[in-house]
C-alpha cells in the first residue's frame, strides 16, 4: 500500500500574504454592500410617522375613515371578521371598544361601538340591557338626554332589577324637566334602597323645580292675561274716540301701533285703568329742522300747557327768542288728504285726536310748531302735499 505524504505547512511569509488577501477580500465585500440601498425598512425622513402607524407602537386608535396600514387593516379584519368570530364574540369586541372610548372620553365613538354591539342577536337579555345602559351613559355625557332616557328605559324593560339603568333614567328625566317620571323613578329607587341619599336629593330638587316652574307658568299666564286686558281696553278707547291711523291694521296688531322712532320705540300709546290715554308725541320745528319728544303725554293735557312746558327753557337754536307759547301756531298734517290743519291750542290732546281730519302715523302723534306770521309758517301752509292712497 502506497504511503501518504504529509502536508507541507505554510511558511510565515505565506501566512502573512494569505491574511492580507483575506482582509482585502472582506473590505471589498463590505464596500460592495454600502453601494446597495436598503429598500425594505422605513424611510429615514418619515420613520417616526411610519412607526406611529404600526399596531405595536400606536399611541391612539385610528379615526373613522382614516387610511390604515396593511398590518392594521389585517388585524382589524381578523378582529371584526364575521367568518372568524361568533356573533357573541363580535358583540363582546364592540362592547370592549365602547368601554375603551368611554374611558378616553370619546363618547360619540362609544355610542357607535355600543350600537354595533346591539346589532348582533345575543340571547341574554341582561347582556343587552348592559349595552343599552352603556350607550345611555355615552349619550348622557353628550347631553343627548332624550336618547339617553330611551336607552335607559329599554335597559329596564330587559332587566327590571337594573338599578344603574333606573338611576340613569332618573337623571335624564330630571334634565328634561319630566318631573313626574323623575319622582316615580326616585320613589322606586328608594323603595329598593331607602338609604340612597342621591335619590332623596334628586327627588327633593325635582319637586322644588316643578313648583318653581308651575309658579313661573302661573305668573307668565297672569302677565299674558293682563297684557291682553290692557290691549283690549286700549283698542276699546281708541275706537270710542274714532282715532284714525295710516296703518289699516293698527287696531288688530300691536306691531303697527309701536313707534319706530328710537326715542319713542319703547313707549307705545297706552291706556290706564280709568280709560285715559298716554301718547308718544313728536314736535317738529321746520325752521330749525329739529324735533322734541314727549314719550307719555296725557291726553287730558291742553296744547297750551304742552307749549308752556316745552318753552319753559328757551330753545338753543332760537337765538331771537321768538318761540313762546303765545307766539307760535301748531299744525298737524293729514297725509291721506294731503292737507295741513291748524290746532286750537285751548283743546286737549284727546279733543285734537278725535277731530275728523286727524290721522296718527305709526302709533305716534306729530305736530309742527312755527312762529305766527313767519315766512316758515307761510311756506309750511302753502307747500304741495301729495295725498297717500289709503282706503279704510
Amino acid at each position: 500500500m502506497e504511503e501518504k505524504q504529509p502536508k507541507k505547512g505554510l511558511s510565515e511569509q505565506e501566512r502573512l500574504e494569505l491574511a492580507a488577501q483575506l482582509d482585502k477580500d472582506l473590505d471589498a465585500f463590505i464596500s460592495s454592500l454600502e453601494k446597495k440601498r436598503y429598500t425594505e425598512g422605513w424611510p429615514e425622513d418619515r420613520w417616526e410617522e411610519e412607526m406611529a402607524k404600526h399596531p405595536f407602537f400606536m399611541q391612539k386608535s385610528p379615526e373613522p375613515g382614516e387610511e390604515l396600514s396593511p398590518l392594521m387593516e389585517g388585524l382589524q379584519q381578523l378582529k371584526y371578521d364575521p367568518q372568524e368570530n361568533t356573533e357573541q364574540e363580535l358583540a363582546d369586541t364592540y362592547k370592549e371598544d365602547g368601554k375603551f372610548y368611554m374611558q378616553h372620553r370619546k363618547f360619540r365613538m362609544a355610542v357607535l361601538s355600543y350600537t354595533e354591539a346591539l346589532r348582533y342577536k345575543v340571547g341574554d337579555a341582561a347582556y343587552k340591557a348592559i349595552l343599552y345602559n352603556n350607550r345611555s351613559a355615552a349619550n348622557y355625557m353628550l347631553k343627548n338626554y332624550r336618547t339617553s332616557l330611551q336607552d335607559a328605559q329599554k335597559a329596564l324593560e330587559l332587566n327590571p332589577d337594573y338599578d344603574k339603568a333606573r338611576w340613569r333614567a332618573a337623571q335624564c328625566a330630571s334634565a328634561l324637566d319630566r318631573f313626574e317620571l323623575c319622582v316615580e323613578l326616585c320613589d322606586t329607587i328608594l323603595q329598593r334602597d331607602p338609604t340612597n341619599t342621591a335619590a332623596v336629593e334628586m327627588r327633593k330638587a325635582c319637586l322644588a323645580k316643578k313648583a318653581a316652574q308651575q309658579r313661573d307658568s302661573r305668573k307668565e299666564a297672569r302677565q299674558e292675561r293682563e297684557k291682553q286686558e290692557r290691549w283690549d281696553r286700549l283698542v276699546t278707547e281708541l275706537k270710542k274716540r274714532m282715532v284714525k291711523f295710516e296703518e289699516r291694521k293698527a287696531l288688530d296688531d300691536e306691531r303697527y301701533l309701536r313707534p319706530r322712532l328710537a326715542p319713542l320705540e319703547d313707549f307705545m300709546v297706552s291706556c290706564d285703568e280709568n280709560g285715559v290715554l298716554s301718547w308718544p308725541v313728536v314736535f317738529c320745528y321746520p325752521e330749525f329742522q329739529t324735533t322734541d319728544f314727549q314719550q307719555q303725554l296725557l291726553e287730558t293735557t291742553t296744547m297750551q300747557d304742552v307749549l308752556e312746558q316745552l318753552f319753559e327753557e328757551p330753545l338753543e337754536c332760537d337765538k331771537a327768542g321768538l318761540y313762546r307759547a303765545k307766539k307760535v301756531n301748531v299744525y298737524y298734517e293729514n297725509r291721506i288728504l294731503g292737507l295741513a290743519y291748524l290746532v286750537d291750542k285751548s283743546k286737549t290732546i284727546r279733543e285734537i285726536v278725535a277731530e275728523r281730519t286727524f290721522v296718527a302715523f305709526q302709533g305716534t302723534l306729530t305736530f309742527y310748531i312755527l312762529v305766527k306770521g313767519s315766512k316758515q309758517e307761510e311756506s309750511f301752509i302753502t307747500q304741495t302735499r301729495i295725498p297717500l292712497k289709503i282706503e279704510y
